[in-house]
């Protein structure tokens, strides 16, 4: 990820064997990452079961929250492919409980139709 994409929080798709090393205590046993990415330091990772989001807060980033959310409790999401002149992609989750979606940006080239087919598939 190139320092511009960091700068503005653009995301990309990392491994998932990268995002498991990270999640290794959250993640069940057995548990399968189906999709993972980053934006910055924040992480973003689809299993079989529920999508968790890594939110490292502060300077050192020692300071995780991690935000589970079982597929079940999602009431919809959005996604916008990047066009000619808009370069990033935009994905919007909204979730039982909550009035606000969770937003995030993508870059250019990002996996966004798999994001989109993970959670539809989980649904």
């Amino acid at each position: 990820m190139g320092l511009f994409d960091a700068l503005l929080g653009h995301g990309s798709d990392i491994a998932p064997e990268q995002a498991r090393k990270e999640l290794d205590e959250i993640l069940l046993p057995g548990e399968e990452i189906k999709l993972a990415f980053k934006v910055v330091r924040d992480l973003y990772v689809f299993t079989e079961k529920r999508m968790i989001l890594v939110d490292r807060q502060g300077l050192t980033g020692r300071k995780v929250e991690y935000l589970v959310v079982p597929y079940r409790a999602i009431n919809a999401y959005s996604i916008e492919s990047a066009g000619t002149f808009d370069l990033d992609s935009e994905l919007k989750i909204w979730i039982s409980g909550r009035s606000e979606p969770i937003a995030r940006s993508l870059r250019k080239g990002a996996n966004i139709r798999g994001i989109q087919a993970a959670i539809a598939a989980a649904l």
